[in-house]
């Protein structure tokens, strides 16, 4: 049976469990379950605090976990990324009051206060900057009113707190986060449990991303219709029961959806509709 680590709280513990659930996993009822087994599927789900699950995934007791990037580079565990899963993306960066620096390079000598002292000691170690890295659980914007630190690493959205603090972002982003898959380094990559698992998740994604869009055209019409909507391998062509009138489906991805179905009523294509896409193998 697959051991799988699931967030239980937090930004990830929703779309994680949305996701499991379209993927075809039975998920939890309560958020009080810390454990559940998915006996159709031979999945045995583990609810965990989204820092702990590197380190769980790590020591090999659990085969895989959803966690966030930033979470498993910080936690130093002894695992890796095997698939990015496109939600809770955050952006990493330094801040500091403005004119304090400009680049990493100017944060040679200071103390940098921060929530992820993993991601930025290794952020400056790569970068052969020696700075002196302050752990703080939270509220990190009040380091540098406080004298804590000079320079503060942080998760940065709209930047609003930043500038409601005085402070002002610099540099290059240290790392952009998301939430992803992750395994033991050194695992079998070919475990035939954990291909099943990736692919369903494989199938979301992509059933997020396209549309199923049909309509019908002439004859004449087929190959600029085709060029607008080639599908994944090559789209689907029906004879109608009119003659010189064709029934075409593809794939299409979701978000050029509405211009596409433009550009065919240009050429005269009619009847295009669009329908959701609940899950796929490609």
């Amino acid at each position: 049976m697959l051991r799988i680590a699931v967030p239980n709280k937090g930004s990830l513990s929703g779309p994680a469990a949305e996701m499991l659930h379209e993927a075809g996993y039975q998920q939890r009822r309560e958020s009080k379950e810390l454990r559940i087994v998915d006996p159709v599927n031979e999945v045995e789900f583990f609810y965990l605090r989204p820092r702990d699950i590197a380190i769980y995934v790590s020591s090999g007791m659990l085969d895989i976990g959803i966690t966030g990037r930033d979470l498993l580079i910080d936690s130093g565990a002894d695992a890796e990324e095997i698939l990015p899963l496109g939600f809770a993306r955050s952006t990493f960066r330094y801040a500091a009051k403005p004119g304090t620096a400009t680049g990493v390079a100017d944060l040679k000598g200071r103390t940098v206060a921060t929530s992820y002292e993993g991601i930025v000691a290794k952020h400056l170690a790569d970068n052969g900057i020696d700075a002196s890295v302050v752990h703080l659980d939270g509220a990190v914007e009040t380091a540098i009113e406080l004298g804590v630190a000079e320079v503060i690493a942080d998760v940065v959205e709209t930047g609003t707190s930043l500038r409601n603090a005085g402070l002002e972002v610099f540099g290059e982003p240290i790392m952009r986060s998301e939430a992803v898959v992750i395994r033991r380094t050194g695992a079998d990559p070919e475990d035939a449990k954990v291909q099943q698992f990736l692919r369903r998740l494989q199938g979301v994604l992509v059933a997020r991303t396209y549309v199923m869009m049909d309509y019908d055209c002439r004859v004449e019409q087929l190959e600029k219709a085709v060029a607008l909507t080639p599908g994944l391998e090559s789209p689907t062509v029906s004879p109608l029961h009119n003659e010189g009138w064709v029934a075409v489906r593809a794939m299409v991805p979701s978000k050029d959806a509405q211009r596409i179905m433009d550009d065919l009523y240009q050429i005269g294509a009619r009847a295009i509709l669009t329908t959701a896409i609940h899950a796929c193998r490609l």
